[in-house]
């Protein structure tokens, strides 16, 4: 009476072992494990990499304002020194102060630095 339900028992037992056996090789246990340490640093990485982006866009940001701050600053001071006469200036000009074009002298190249270039071109394209 009691020992067909045990048999039964027993070969469930068996069955199971047999799958957990299948699922242990088909599921690497330590390479799964590898690789999701792996993983984890990666993404530690990306996370550490996105923050010093951050951090730096942001002193980026500081750094302009404190420019535009400096420039002001710098701006007050030349203006009470000059009385509010600096205001007044005219622009520097933009031309040369005389009307005439300056004429370039060709530049003139050594013939033996020519027939070396030569030269060269034609070892290249042998």
């Amino acid at each position: 009476m009691f020992v067909e339900p045990t048999l039964r028992v027993a070969g469930s037992l068996q069955k199971s072992t047999e799958v957990m056996t299948a699922m242990q090789r088909l599921v690497r246990i330590p390479e799964v494990a590898q690789t999701m340490q792996e993983m984890s640093k990666e993404m530690m990485k990306a996370g550490i990499i996105e923050e010093m982006l951050d951090e730096t866009m942001e002193d980026l940001e500081d750094t302009e304002e404190l420019e535009e701050a400096a420039q002001t600053e710098i701006d007050k001071v030349l203006f009470e020194i000059t009385e509010g006469k600096i205001g007044e200036a005219p622009l520097p000009p933009t031309e040369p102060a005389s009307k005439e074009p300056v004429e370039k002298e060709p530049e003139v190249e050594d013939e033996n630095e020519i027939e070396e270039m030569q030269s060269r071109l034609a070892a290249l394209k042998s």
